[in-house]
């Protein structure tokens, strides 16, 4: 087998072999860390758009383990790996990104949540920029009429990957917290400056709770 068919084979392959191993180092790791919640009882009744940035999803992975929450993962090789570990842990996948997918994605989702669903969504993911609200989740809130929840996520001790979103790994048996900011709501009649307003508030609300989230673990935002 030549080396470009051997790499074709790998990517094939790659998500089936180690999505299973990562999920049970993923849960191993998480269940030394100890997650304080704060302001979860803001988000009664439903459905919300939960809304947190791509660096930070790992610990949703043990705080919404279960729940049935439904979240949008690329249909990229690393979306389909993502996709077998989020589904370990409970989460209802849809599979859809801005670059491919997206459109059906968003008609998904709308109908999710115009059914009583809640979504997890990253809304500067799946490439970023980092931190940087895509209109995408806007457009969603304000056609399905749920709110937008923004999210703050940090841990006292961490790994930060050297990536486009510098990643967070809580290192075994740290302390970690996740604080639910207030809700944005887009009006359905909102026009595009309403919208754009809608996406602005937002991104200051998730750089606001995530901030907080940093200064409780001690880390200077």
């Amino acid at each position: 087998m030549s080396q470009s068919r051997l790499k074709s084979w790998w990517r094939g392959v790659r998500p089936r072999v180690l999505a299973f191993p990562i999920y049970c180092i993923v849960r191993l790791l998480l269940a030394t860390v100890r997650i304080e919640v704060v302001g979860r009882e803001k988000c009664t009744g439903g459905p919300y758009l939960l809304a947190g940035w791509h660096g930070r999803t790992m610990l949703a992975t043990k705080v919404f383990r279960g729940d049935g929450i439904w979240t949008i993962i690329s249909l990229s090789n690393d979306g389909n790996m993502q996709t077998r570990i989020f589904q370990r842990f409970g989460f209802r996948v849809i599979r859809g990104s801005t670059g491919r997918g997206g459109a059906r994605a968003l008609a998904e989702s709308i109908k999710v949540l115009r059914q009583g669903g809640w979504m997890a969504f990253t809304p500067d993911g799946p490439r970023g920029p980092s931190q940087v609200v895509q209109p995408g989740i806007v457009r969603m809130s304000q056609k399905a009429q749920a709110p937008m929840v923004p999210m703050g996520v940090s841990a006292n001790r961490r790994w930060l990957i050297n990536s486009w979103d510098r990643y967070m790994v809580p290192k075994p048996f740290s302390r970690a917290v996740m604080i639910f900011g207030d809700a944005v709501t887009v009006p359905a009649d909102a026009d595009e400056e309403t919208l754009e307003a809608a996406r602005l508030q937002l991104e200051a609300e998730i750089k606001r709770v995530e901030a907080e989230a940093e200064a409780r673990m001690g880390h200077a935002h």
